[in-house]
């Protein structure tokens, strides 16, 4: 007969979403829980900084009309928004065999190790693949280096700070065998040599769908850029709060639901492209 022993314990992904170094993880407290119904911010840094050329080194026109005078331009800011984004893990089992209390551990240690990758497929799904713009050329998938180029480029003539790569874990081993990624000696993050740095996502992975969320196709996957992430996190809250609530009493089952919110905001624009996986 087998003996019953402790489960095996588990550890996130260290550069996921709410683990990468560059993330901005803060805890929303009963003060501000409002903030997890969604937020809306006004946009910064996504309206260009123009220069404006000294007129005493500016060429004379001669004869010609100088025509209109220059104007200085503005930018009226956008306003953006992020949508809250709720993960849970339920645990089931019989009534007989599972205290409430042994319920209710098993689903929050399930939330633990398994709210990442939840979080990511759905920041993904939602966001990424619904609000990228495209930049695969016509001919088809680029290898990886020259699809983070592509990225970073698009990032830079948007916003001009630095953002975050979002990668599927199948396709971050190409990143370092090309010296895409190096690790930052102070922060432990993965960086470019921009300084643009990267979440490795195993939701990222589960889902590898381009702009749509069309499938992508077989050896490729879709890498995504986007400014700065800022993640908001509301409390685990476990569903029922006590142990009668729990059980089903036609069938004897308890059920324990363990959830948690999140407010995923990120800025500018989102850049999509199709990359190659096989070298």
């Amino acid at each position: 007969m087998r003996t019953v022993v402790e489960a095996i314990p588990g550890t996130p992904l260290p550069h996921g979403i709410l683990r990468a170094a560059c993330t901005n993880v803060e805890d929303v407290t009963k003060a501000r829980i409002h903030e997890l119904n969604g937020v809306e911010w006004m946009a910064l840094g996504c309206c260009p900084v123009q220069d404006w050329p000294d007129p005493c080194l500016e060429e004379s026109p001669g004869d010609e009309s100088p025509g209109a005078p220059r104007q200085k331009e503005f930018c009226r800011p956008t306003v953006e928004h992020a949508a809250p984004i709720t993960v849970y893990a339920g645990a089931e089992c019989s009534a007989l065999g599972w205290s409430f209390a042994e319920a209710r551990a098993h689903a929050e240690a399930s939330l633990a190790l398994g709210e990442q990758m939840a979080l990511e497929k759905a920041f993904w799904r939602t966001k990424l693949a619904m609000e990228a713009v495209d930049l695969t050329p016509a001919a088809g998938p680029v290898s990886v280096a020259q699809g983070v180029a592509a990225l970073e480029g698009c990032l830079a003539e948007s916003y001009g700070g630095t953002g975050t790569l979002h990668v599927p874990v199948g396709a971050a081993a190409l990143l370092g065998c090309c010296d895409v990624l190096s690790k930052n000696p102070e922060t432990g993050g993965l960086e470019t040599l921009v300084g643009n740095c990267a979440v490795l996502g195993a939701g990222y992975s589960a889902l590898n769908t381009g702009p749509g969320n069309i499938p992508a196709e077989p050896g490729t996957a879709w890498l995504y850029i986007t400014g700065p992430l800022f993640v908001r996190r509301g409390p685990a809250d476990t569903v029922p709060t006590s142990s009668g609530p729990s059980i089903n009493y036609r069938t004897n089952d308890r059920r324990v639901l363990v959830e948690r919110t999140f407010v995923v905001a990120t800025t500018c624009t989102v850049c999509a492209i199709n990359v190659e996986v096989c070298l």
